[in-house]
């Protein structure tokens, strides 16, 4: 009879304590100890070791990553997947994480495997039918048994498995509850074991907490070879695809995807989405070309600000765009060029569900709050960007001719840039600034701020 007992595990570092604690010993995390059962380990049979050669010698080949048929998400991964691969895929509930997936499948050119532990075989066969995603080498199973798993995976023999999801199946052989830090940990071992002895790629659907983290224990992201987090808000039907992790290429590209009516379906041309909706001539809006990994895009920043009256605490709302940074850029407003923030309840956001997080916004976002305050709107066919520092200067940004040239692309012709940055390119003229109150004054914007 196998022993079991109680003890407390980690969810970030996987530490194991008899006793629980608010703050683990070994990593310094803060309520990550969950109660958790361990038992006799389980024998999966020990594997022959590796013999060591030259790395010469080694075939990169093996390492060649296969196209998935889906252009965005081969522009993630940097080509494709790679065979013997495991990849995590997070996001919120209802993103769509299952839908790209079944997608993939469906367009794989050999035979695949879809393991579905959360849903029954006809819920998927629906939403294959909606997506147009039935297709004869698309094989499926419902089971959360992991021995079961690699029996269909011995009986199919696929060229690619999915597995939705990590956090719902379970290895009988570890006495714990499907989705505790254990069974996830083993689970996760044991299936990156079988893509590297099989030379099968591999994806995992992972679940994520309400923090926007992947659910489980740290181990997880560190076992697998690519993690991706698929992003959006729900109500809309814009979907941003990242890498957060990939041994296998760049971790700095951005897959855009429209949600439809027959599933998802790539943006190749981004700026031109994000910019559909935009009304020119309103106060409080800039326009940013901005850089996602070797991909640009002109994203608007909006801003807009309400007089409050003496005595009630400010709002500071940031949507889109860190916080942090959005304090620190009315502090810079207000002390080196001379704008009264401090009364003004401030709301400020990246249109489409974009995430700011460059230093190359820093300039739009101020001037976007200034544009608001004074009720007077930027000209239309001007774009901005550069850093802000806290002395109110301006800082150069990487990759402006690669902006410049998205903007002139997109039929702008003006565009305000730090003093530092190098020529520009055809069809767009610069205005070069050193330092806010100077880009203010470039467009009009150096009066005193509105009481």
């Amino acid at each position: 009879m196998t022993k079991t007992k109680l003890e407390y595990r980690c969810t970030e570092c996987g530490t194991a304590t008899p006793k629980w604690a608010g703050r683990c010993t070994a990593c310094d995390a803060w309520n990550s100890m969950v109660e958790d059962v361990r038992g006799a380990p389980s024998s999966h049979g020990a594997s022959a070791a590796a013999p060591a050669v030259p790395i010469g010698e080694v075939d990169a080949q093996f390492s060649q990553p296969h196209p998935t048929g889906i252009a965005e998400l081969d522009r993630v991964l940097g080509g494709g997947l790679v065979p013997g691969s495991v990849t995590l895929l997070g996001g919120e509930p209802g993103i769509g994480k299952s839908t790209i997936l079944l997608q993939l499948l469906a367009q794989w050119p050999t035979r695949t495997l879809y393991v579905s532990a959360e849903e029954s075989a006809q819920q998927v066969r629906l939403r294959a039918e909606r997506l147009q995603a039935v297709q004869p080498h698309l094989w499926l199973v419902p089971e959360t048994s992991l021995p079961h798993i690699i029996a269909a995976i011995d009986q199919v023999q696929p060229t690619l498995v999915v597995v939705d999801s990590i956090q719902s199946i379970a290895d009988p052989d570890v006495p714990s509850a499907p989705g505790s830090v254990v069974q996830v940990r083993e689970c996760a071992h044991r299936l990156v074991g079988e893509a590297k002895r099989r030379g099968v790629p591999v994806v995992l659907v992972g679940h994520v907490t309400k923090e926007g983290g992947l659910a489980g224990p740290r181990v997880l992201e560190h076992v697998v070879d690519t993690v991706l987090s698929f992003e959006g808000d729900r109500h809309h039907s814009l979907r941003l695809l990242r890498a957060v992790k990939h041994r296998f290429g760049p971790t700095n590209e951005l897959g855009v995807f429209e949600m439809a009516g027959h599933g998802l379906q790539g943006v190749p041309d981004a700026s031109r989405l994000f910019l559909t909706d935009r009304r020119t001539g309103v106060a409080g809006s800039a326009v940013v070309p901005t850089l996602e990994g070797q991909r640009p895009l002109l994203v608007e920043v909006q801003a807009l600000t309400n007089t409050i009256r003496d005595g009630v605490p400010p709002r500071r709302s940031a949507q889109g765009i860190d916080a942090g940074r959005l304090a620190l850029l009315l502090a810079v407003l207000e002390r080196r060029a001379r704008w009264r923030v401090g009364n003004q309840e401030v709301f400020a956001s990246a249109v489409g569900g974009v995430r700011l997080t460059e230093p190359g916004a820093d300039l739009p976002v101020c001037m976007a709050l200034v544009s608001a305050l004074a009720n007077q709107p930027l000209p239309p066919d001007l774009v901005v960007f550069g850093e802000v520092g806290l002395a109110g200067e301006l800082r150069q940004v990487a990759h402006a001719s690669r902006r410049l040239a998205e903007a002139a692309r997109m039929g702008f012709r003006r565009a305000i840039v730090p003093a530092n940055t190098p020529d520009g390119v055809e069809g767009i003229s610069l205005m070069r600034v050193a330092t806010v109150a100077e880009a203010l004054a470039a467009v009009g914007l150096s009066g005193t701020s509105p009481s």
